[in-house]
Parts: C-alpha cells; sequence; structure tokens
C-alpha cells in the first residue's frame, strides 16, 4: 500500500499568494509551444528544457525520440519533461549519485522550479519516492496541482521568484545545488587541486601571426642550433705570405 502524501506547509506566508514583480533582465523567458512559429523557436525551446532538467546535455544525452515526437505534436511539453527526468541521463546524474532527500531537493528545484520549503517537504516526497519508486515520483510532481497551474501542458519549467521582493536575485539552482551531494563528491574525489607549473599566455587574435609570417619560423630557426667553424688563432708572424699569393704555373 502507497504512503499518502505527508502534509507540509510553505516556509513563509508569503509564498500563498501571487507576487507582484516589475520585469528586468532577471525574469526568465517563458518557452511554450502555445507560440512556437517556426523550428528555430521549436530548437530554442528544446535546448531550454534540456537547460532545465540536466543543465547542460551532451550529444549522448539528448533523447532524440522524444524530441522528433514533441516537433510533431505527438507529445506535450508535459510528457517531454516527464521523458527526460525518467532518462537514464537524469537517473544515472541525480538518482543514483546522491540521497533521496538530494533527490528530492533536485526534482522540485527543476519540476516544479521552486526551492524545497523546508525539511519536512523533503521527508513526504522522500516517502513517495520509497513507496512509489522514481517513476512514481516523477508522475506525482508532474501531476500536482501546482504544476498545472504554473506551467499546464505547453510551458518548459523555469526557476520562478529569481527576483526577490528587496531587489536581489536568487542565484541559479545548478549554481547553489551542485549535481553530488558532499558524500558523492568526496568518493568521487571532487574538488580535484591540480598544481599548474606552465605559466600559459594569451595572444588577441588580431596579434596571432598569420600563414606566411616569419616570426612562424623563429622556433624552428632557433631549434637548428648550427656549429660553424671556429676561428682560427694564428699568429700573422707564421704565415708565409710568398706561398699564399697564387700565380700561374707554366
Amino acid at each position: 500500500m502507497a504512503i499518502p502524501l505527508l502534509e507540509y506547509a510553505p516556509s513563509s506566508k508569503n509564498v500563498r499568494v501571487a507576487g507582484y514583480e516589475v520585469p528586468n533582465e532577471e525574469k526568465p523567458k517563458i518557452y511554450s509551444t502555445d507560440n512556437i512559429l517556426s523550428r528555430t523557436e521549436m530548437d530554442d525551446l528544446i535546448e531550454a528544457a534540456y537547460r532545465q532538467m540536466f543543465f547542460h546535455a551532451f550529444k549522448a544525452d539528448r533523447e532524440i525520440a522524444l524530441e522528433s515526437q514533441l516537433r510533431n505534436g505527438q507529445i506535450t511539453v508535459r510528457e517531454f519533461i516527464r521523458g527526460l527526468a525518467l532518462s537514464k541521463t537524469f537517473i544515472n546524474s541525480f538518482y543514483n549519485l546522491n540521497s533521496n532527500y538530494r533527490f528530492v531537493e533536485h526534482c522540485v528545484q527543476k519540476i516544479l522550479g521552486r526551492d524545497v520549503y523546508s525539511q519536512r517537504e523533503k521527508i513526504a516526497w522522500s516517502a513517495v519516492v520509497m513507496s512509489k519508486g522514481v517513476k512514481g515520483f516523477i508522475d506525482e510532481l508532474l501531476n500536482s496541482d501546482e504544476y498545472i497551474e504554473n506551467f499546464g501542458e505547453n510551458i518548459v519549467p523555469y526557476q520562478r521568484r529569481r527576483v526577490l521582493p528587496s531587489g536581489a536575485s536568487e542565484l541559479p539552482f545548478n549554481i547553489k545545488s551542485p549535481r553530488y551531494d558532499a558524500y558523492y563528491r568526496g568518493k568521487l574525489g571532487f574538488p580535484q587541486i591540480i598544481w599548474q607549473t606552465v605559466v600559459k599566455s594569451y595572444r588577441p587574435q588580431d596579434k596571432t601571426p598569420k600563414a606566411g609570417d616569419p616570426a612562424n619560423f623563429k622556433g624552428m630557426a632557433q631549434s637548428i642550433s648550427p656549429v660553424g667553424n671556429l676561428p682560427q688563432r694564428v699568429s700573422a708572424l707564421n704565415i708565409d705570405y710568398e706561398r699564399k699569393v697564387p700565380y700561374r704555373q707554366r
């Protein structure tokens, strides 16, 4: 029998009501299929979904089948997010290398677009992970009223309330919430201290020698190191000038 979701309260009363925000450069851009008109705009939406869920997706991490279904209108953005959350990359990167509490924190940030309210909320969602598994937990988040009201079927989740009432901005989730917790960072050997003994210099592109520039052959010329004949130290008194002067032989 599955354990019902435990009750938890928001961390403050301010989150119960919609906030009034003045748009500025910190306000995230909203990507939605409701106003997609070109292929380029669909590419931007897909990249925004990858950034939200993976922070960065390498070529091997991309879900080509899901992308094709989204482009052809076979699935919605919410189903695309579900596919990314249940993908091998997401499971290996966030579930297998974190505790349930840490995994819950990552998923709430990425799917619901906010920080967890308290430790009690982590415990509540961790119980869902324990009883329903990862798929059941992801379905609970995507089917929640909070997700439907804020993102619906066609909006890519984003970090909500980046702008605080004081005018300051919250840090992005990927910066203040590392992918691995302290335990697994220690097992993987992070952070690593690398001592660099070679000082690297930077040369602007406009000052870089072009093809055919003599500066490109300077190193090669210096590497040859030719050794010539050293001058002989002979006294002028020991030179027979008469024999050194050429003359015609008969």
